[in-house]
């Protein structure tokens, strides 16, 4: 598998993860209403912010980044931010921690979704 190869799929999960996130919450909308409708469009922005940054560090093991210091303090604290990003929209904004919770889950359903693809279209290479 080539560099090409890596940079395409997480390109294509960062995609579906935008895709999810965004049709989730028209989903959400639809059958609860605004207020977890954002929750779970902060949920989904959080998840794809996290695999973000999970990615670089593959990343810069592959040689296509280079680590910076902020880089490397963001990676250590990234899920103190991602927990204070939690209790705030849960407790001021009066989002429900249900409809975050589910937000959180976009970016793992966005790369069940690239598995899938990499079955269906990639199967004859």
């Amino acid at each position: 598998m080539s560099a090409d190869f890596y940079a395409q799929a997480l390109r294509r999960v960062r995609l579906f993860a935008i895709a999810v996130g965004l049709s989730g919450t028209v989903a959400v909308l639809t059958l609860r209403g605004a207020r977890p409708a954002a929750g779970f469009l902060m949920g989904a922005t959080l998840s794809i912010l996290n695999f973000r940054g999970l990615s670089m560090p593959v990343q810069v093991l592959g040689g296509s980044a280079k680590p910076g210091p902020l880089a490397a303090m963001l990676v250590a604290l990234r899920y103190v931010l991602i927990g204070s990003a939690i209790y705030v929209i849960v407790r001021f904004l009066g989002v429900t921690a249900e409809a975050v919770l589910w937000g959180l889950l976009a970016a793992f359903a966005a790369v069940i979704l690239e598995i899938l693809f990499e079955f269906i279209f990639r199967i004859h290479e």
